[in-house]
């Protein structure tokens, strides 16, 4: 799939399945995540990101869709909201 226009296509992060504790969360109960992985984005979007990109979405942004049993979004390049750097590991 090959987003149109300025528009993104982002593979949604799964929320946590088990708590802290190691008690299993049932799907309903899950908190939504709107964070993701950028995976191809559209010809005129101006927006500082690449694909593999990780980054934070407007919760109620976009167009969900499955792709290989995948969830992801469609989303304007405006509603990405941040990119997320992976924090370096600190050793100790």
């Amino acid at each position: 799939m090959q987003p149109l226009n300025d528009r993104v296509l982002i593979k949604v992060d799964e929320g946590l399945k088990k708590s802290e504790g190691g008690l299993f969360i049932p799907e309903a109960f899950r908190e939504q995540t709107q964070t993701g992985v950028v995976i191809r984005i559209g010809e005129s979007c101006e927006a500082a990101i690449e694909p593999g990109d990780r980054v934070m979405y407007n919760k109620y942004a976009g167009v969900l869709v499955s792709i290989d049993g995948a969830d992801h979004l469609v989303v304007k390049a405006e509603d990405i909201l941040a990119t997320i750097e992976e924090a370096p590991h600190v050793d100790e």
